[in-house]
């Protein structure tokens, strides 16, 4: 193999490899670099989530039943807004209920259909009151990010169940499509007591 030489005072010159740019040259291995390998690959965002236990110690937590007393010794590491940490996930929900809007979501899981967890994380994101799956009880929850722990979500094996359900209610079911004869969502009148139903991705909602 052919070399370039670099000139030095004393001493023999390094050697390169001809196929490197011109004027560049392989750094020469240091001891530490023999000893220790290459450099460990870590993230370069390290930083914790959440809080930890509350200062203080046990003497100091809060007398509040909504509290977590595992939390409070532990730190609250849990994707939350700030007003619910060390909050027990069943206080939360309560909250959360008792200001949710009156609108109810569902989506039809007719297939391992990946946007569910999205709708839901939307759907926790609104605080919207309820969020039913139509079909299987089955779906990708990663996507949800936790969110559905906090949500009142139930599951329907067939469509006339939820529809049985909605007149119980007294809700009114708009189905969300973009098939012919859709008109835009951002222009329709919506009734307070509404029911969107989502069908499932590939396909319209379920002509029932």
């Amino acid at each position: 193999m052919s070399i370039r030489r670099c000139p030095q005072t004393g001493g023999a010159a390094p050697e390169a490899p001809a196929d490197l740019p011109e004027g560049e040259y392989l750094p020469a291995a240091t001891s530490a670099d023999s000893v220790s390998g290459p450099e460990e690959d870590r993230p370069a965002d390290v930083r914790q989530v959440g809080v930890g236990p509350w200062p203080g110690g046990p003497e100091a937590w809060p007398a509040d039943p909504r509290y977590d007393r595992e939390l409070l010794a532990a730190g609250d590491r849990r994707n939350v807004v700030d007003r619910y940490r060390y909050w027990t996930i069943a206080a939360i929900r309560a909250d959360l209920a008792a200001r949710a809007h009156r609108l109810h979501i569902a989506i039809e899981n007719v297939s391992q259909d990946l946007n569910i967890g999205s709708i839901v994380r939307s759907a926790n994101a609104f605080n919207v009151a309820g969020v039913h799956i139509i079909g299987r009880r089955r779906w990708n929850k990663r996507g949800a990010m936790v969110t559905n722990r906090y949500l009142d979500v139930r599951h329907h094996p067939e469509p006339g169940e939820l529809l049985a359900w909605a007149r119980a209610e007294g809700y009114e079911v708009i189905g969300i499509d973009n098939g012919p004869g859709a008109q835009p969502l951002e222009a329709a009148d919506l009734p307070e007591r509404c029911l969107m139903v989502f069908g499932s991705e590939g396909r319209a909602s379920a002509p029932s």
